[in-house]
This record gives structure tokens, C-alpha cells and sequence, in this order.
């Protein structure tokens, strides 16, 4: 009778659910958050209940990602316009998850790793040009250091004098931070202007998270936007999920994963000269970015025939496999690789906001002696967690509207308990 009612079945008020759920959004741990309330909060509420409130909220929100798009219970909230440009990103992360049924402690789910899947959905400004905006490649990608940690490996040696005009580490991240901020653009920069982003996360299979990123982009009518855009890396789900979902979108390949092949491929065909492989790696960088990818194509192909083709079962760290291995990527890729265009129409051509809010969800859910319940908990604090890092304000307004708030008015139950009057 206590939820037909509209009353919370718990000791807390509306107003602290609210701050214990930003709370345990934002911090590393529900221990965390229980220090934080206590601290800084002025109220005393143990991780437990912490933990318990959240894993409601979280099913709840969970439930209302997946009402259909016309639903008034939908998450999302209808603009009055289409966006200018709508911009769709997605890309995996990584949790820790335990067997259900066996309460707190380490009791791995397999090898204890599940792949997250998080999308951002982006409204956005743009500018387009007569021509390709910026035909030589940015700065950043022409720095051996930045480059290597992009690529994940050991940086080249190269000679001082390149080395020495080119931006330094601390530009490099300041950089780095201004593209990840959409609100950032200088007067003449051509990148698209970040205004509204909202996200979507899930441990779901990736059929089941295409679902939900198609309901969050019908809500926000990116489906009627005069431009629109998806990214993503090589990852097959991408583009099973653009293939579904969001066909009518132009489909662009994440810069920084070419780039990447293409270092590696360099240095192992030139495993004893930094210096030689350095400049194949900026001619090939720098033909991708210009559209030419057929013509890398060819180089590599010349180069697989020198050092040959990888034997059967040949090791990862293999040069013939590498090598191997960048001209599939490049040719499985080679139609969503047309960057002076997608630059000439305003589209951005990283994944920079996707990046960076894979590090903010992993924030959250992914870390040393770090958990979950395999999938209920993790995808409760996931759904939290998504709805925090939306900025339509979302999370407030469904606390807000939920059960037991004082200023909302809540439907009658149609079935009353006996001796309990409808009107």
C-alpha cells in the first residue's frame, strides 16, 4: 500500500536519496560516498544502504532506458528542434564482475572481465567549407611520444632536430583537454561545437544496446537533425549497431585507430631504423588524413611482398602479421576513411568525446578491488552513473518524479486494497 500511496517504504527523505544517489554517482566506492555524505554532507548513511538505495534507482532507470521512445516514462526528453548536427559515438569498456548469489567478496564470473558498452549522443554546431578545412594532419599526430602512447607501445627514437619542433607534452594534453571540450572552439577551428550530451551504458549484449541507443536518438529526434554522424573504431558491434540502427548516418572510422596500425606497421618494417620508420609513418599518416588510403594501401601491399605473408599460427608480435593485419584493417575500413570530406562538412573525425567518457564511466565501475554483481549490480550503477553524466539534468528530474517525492502527484492505484476509497 506504501508505493500505491506515493510514500518511500524507507527512512529517507526524498531530498538525501537524492544527494546519497549523486553521491555514490561521482565517487570511486559506495565506502566513499558513505565518508563524503558524512563529511561534507552532514548526514550518516552506512555503504549498505547506500548500495541498496542506488541498486533501486538504477533498476529503475534501467527500466525506463528501455520504454518505447514514445512513452512519456522515456528518459530522454523530446526537444522543441532537431539538433543541427547529431553526433552518435560508442565504444567498449571493461568491469569486474562476481558470480551472483554469493554476496561481498572476490568470486570471479569467469575470468572475472565483461565488456561495458557505452555510447555518447551528442547535439552539436557545425560550420561547413568549399573546402577540406585542414588538409595537413594536427600537430599531435606528428609527435613520436604522443603518438606511441596512442598506439600503446615504446616511442621511436627520433633525431633531435625533428624532435625539436615539435609541441611538447604539456601542449600536447592541454590540446588534447580543448578537443575533448566541445565548448573549446577558437573562431576559426572547424571541429563541431559540443552543446548537449547525453549517454547510454549497459552491460547488455550489443543487440540489446543498439535498442537503446536507437530509443535515446528517436526521443531526441536525431533521426530528423539536418546532419548526422557515427563513430566508432574496428570494433564489429559498431557497425552492426550503425547497420541496424543508424544506416541514414554518415559512417566514420575513428582516426586515432588507423593511426595507430600505421605506427606499428612502421616500426616493424623498419625494426632497426627509428628514423626511417618515423617518415614512412608520417607519409602513410599523412595520406590517410587526406583521403588517399588506397595509395597505403599500395605501399603496404609492397611491403608484404618483401617480407612475405605470416605463416599459419604466427605470434601477434610478428612483422608479417602487423603488417598483415593493417592492410585488412585499412581495407575492411577504407569506406568510412574519407576525412577531407567529413572535415569539408563540419563532422568530427575522432572519438575524443567517446574517450573521454569511457575514462569518466570507468570512474566509476572499473578499479583496484572493484566488483560487481554479475550483470544486476553492474548495470544498476551503470545506468546511475550514465544518467549522472548526462547533461539534460536527467537524474534530478527522475528522483524528482519518483515515488515518495513530496511535490509530485502520483496516479491512484486502479485496484485499491479493500476499504480504500478511489476518490
Amino acid at each position: 500500500m506504501r508505493e500505491d500511496l506515493g510514500f518511500d517504504a524507507r527512512e529517507l527523505s526524498p531530498g538525501l536519496v537524492e544527494r546519497l544517489v549523486f553521491t555514490a554517482a561521482e565517487t570511486r566506492s559506495f565506502d566513499r560516498a558513505e565518508l563524503m555524505l558524512d563529511k561534507v554532507g552532514d548526514a550518516t548513511v552506512s555503504a549498505p544502504t547506500i548500495r541498496r538505495v542506488v541498486g533501486d534507482v538504477g533498476r529503475e532507470l534501467a527500466a525506463r532506458r528501455d520504454a518505447e521512445s514514445t512513452s512519456a516514462a522515456g528518459l530522454a526528453q523530446r526537444p522543441e528542434e532537431p539538433p543541427e548536427l547529431a553526433v552518435v559515438e560508442c565504444d567498449g569498456g571493461r568491469a569486474r564482475m562476481r558470480q551472483p548469489g554469493h554476496g561481498r567478496g572476490v568470486h570471479l564470473s569467469g575470468d572475472g572481465w565483461r565488456e561495458t558498452k557505452n555510447a555518447c549522443l551528442i547535439r552539436a554546431l557545425r560550420k561547413t567549407f568549399a573546402e577540406d578545412p585542414q588538409p595537413e594532419p594536427p600537430e599531435c599526430f606528428c609527435n613520436p611520444k604522443h603518438v606511441a602512447k596512442l598506439a600503446e607501445t615504446e616511442a621511436l627514437s627520433v633525431a633531435a632536430p625533428r624532435a625539436a619542433s615539435l609541441p611538447s607534452e604539456e601542449s600536447l594534453a592541454e590540446r588534447a583537454d580543448a578537443e575533448a571540450d566541445g565548448t573549446k572552439m577558437q573562431k576559426d577551428d572547424w571541429r563541431p561545437k559540443r552543446l548537449v550530451r547525453t549517454v547510454v551504458s549497459s552491460m547488455k549484449t550489443s543487440r540489446d544496446f543498439g535498442r537503446q541507443m536507437a530509443r535515446e536518438a528517436r526521443q531526441r529526434r536525431f533521426d530528423e537533425a539536418a546532419a548526422r554522424v557515427f563513430l566508432g573504431d574496428g570494433l564489429p558491434w559498431n557497425w552492426t549497431i550503425w547497420k541496424e540502427h543508424f544506416h541514414a548516418f554518415t559512417p566514420v572510422l575513428d582516426f586515432i585507430h588507423p593511426l595507430s596500425y600505421l605506427f606499428l606497421a612502421a616500426k616493424n618494417v623498419f625494426p632497426s631504423s627509428p628514423e626511417d620508420a618515423w617518415a614512412e609513418y608520417l607519409g602513410w599518416m599523412r595520406g590517410c588524413w587526406q583521403g588517399n588510403v588506397g595509395s597505403v594501401l599500395e605501399e603496404l601491399r609492397v611491403w608484404q611482398g618483401r617480407i612475405g605473408q605470416p605463416p599459419s599460427g604466427a605470434p601477434e608480435n610478428d612483422p608479417r602479421k602487423i603488417v598483415a593485419s593493417t592492410i585488412t584493417y585499412l581495407e575492411n575500413n577504407r569506406s568510412r576513411m574519407n576525412y577531407p570530406a567529413y572535415r569539408q562538412a563540419g563532422l568530427p573525425v575522432t572519438t575524443a568525446w567517446m574517450e573521454s567518457l569511457v575514462k569518466e564511466v570507468n570512474f566509476r565501475v572499473k578499479g583496484t578491488e572493484m566488483f560487481w554483481n554479475d550483470p544486476e549490480g553492474a548495470e544498476a550503477i551503470l545506468q546511475v552513473r550514465a544518467a549522472a553524466l548526462s547533461d539534460d539534468d536527467r537524474l534530478s528530474k527522475y528522483l524528482h518524479t519518483r515515488a515518495g517525492y513530496p511535490f509530485t502527484r502520483h496516479p491512484k492505484s486502479p485496484n485499491p486494497p479493500a476499504g480504500i476509497c478511489k476518490s
